[in-house]
């Protein structure tokens, strides 16, 4: 039962934070970044970074940041990228630090980016190895949409078919995931050195999240998440349902009402 209680508090905690967001949604940016695969990675090193998208949950606005964009930039055929991938990777993270320097008061939504491996500290790590001081973004102005959805339905809201809960969001939501790869697809493509193919994946990435973040406030988001799954089925969690929702309000002002009524008339 205090299991499901503290599901039920998580619920509403979760869903305050994502109606402010919405609600200051100018000062919201939706970020996910693509990378060298970590698995495949033999001498110890962290996974080189290839690209990163921003966009605006407001405006729609997208900045990108990506290796191949640096390389046209300074005259680098896409073939000797790979000799030059610490120059080209460093300059890359040197703008979007820069970009991120002026939205120290934003907040960013995101998927998954929570540690060393994948995440804003992956992204900070890579950067003071190639010589650069990031900025760091505060953990309060983090909110991972992800964990977001394990609160709000439930950890089965979701399978993880082929190729994760994310695209299977996508699948069942009917929302396009073109040029949208998976984890493997994104491997395979730095290895082939598809650098705009992973870029345009990131691209549309962002684009995803916002679509989800938008389905989510407004409720029109598909899960296969159930009552249960999401409530839990104990009697407390059934009476904090009750009274979190607007119907209790009109129950109450009726009982009230007939009491009056019953003392006036009776």
């Amino acid at each position: 039962m205090t299991s499901e209680i503290s599901r039920i508090r998580k619920r509403k905690e979760t869903r305050k934070e994502l109606s402010k967001l919405a609600k200051k949604a100018d000062q919201v940016l939706l970020i996910h970044y693509s990378c060298e695969s970590f698995y495949d990675i033999k001498d110890g090193r962290t996974p080189r970074v290839t690209s990163i998208a921003v966009r605006n949950l407001n405006s729609a606005q997208t900045e990108s940041f990506s290796i191949h964009k640096i390389a046209e930039r300074i005259g680098v055929q896409i073939s000797d990228i790979p000799n030059q991938y610490d120059e080209l990777e460093k300059m890359m993270l040197r703008d979007f630090f820069e970009y991120i320097k002026y939205r120290q008061t934003f907040h960013f939504i995101h998927w998954n980016m929570r540690d060393g491996n994948y995440g804003f500290s992956a992204i900070e790590h890579r950067f003071q190895v190639l010589g650069g001081n990031p900025h760091i973004i505060p953990d309060e102005k983090k909110f991972d949409l992800a964990r977001g959805l394990i609160s709000l339905f439930g950890r089965k809201y979701v399978g993880h078919g082929k190729s994760g809960r994310f695209h299977e969001l996508l699948r069942i939501n009917s929302m396009t995931d073109k040029d949208a790869l998976t984890g493997k697809e994104e491997a395979d493509a730095f290895e082939a050195g598809e650098y705009v193919k992973l870029h345009q994946s990131t691209l549309r990435k962002v684009d995803c999240l916002s679509n989800i973040f938008e389905r989510i406030d407004d409720g029109s988001i598909v899960t296969n998440a159930t009552w249960k799954d999401k409530y839990g089925m104990h009697p407390k969690i059934i009476v904090e349902y009750v009274k979190d929702h607007w119907l209790w309000t009109i129950i109450v002002m009726i009982a009230i009402i007939t009491g009056l009524s019953g003392k006036l008339f009776g």
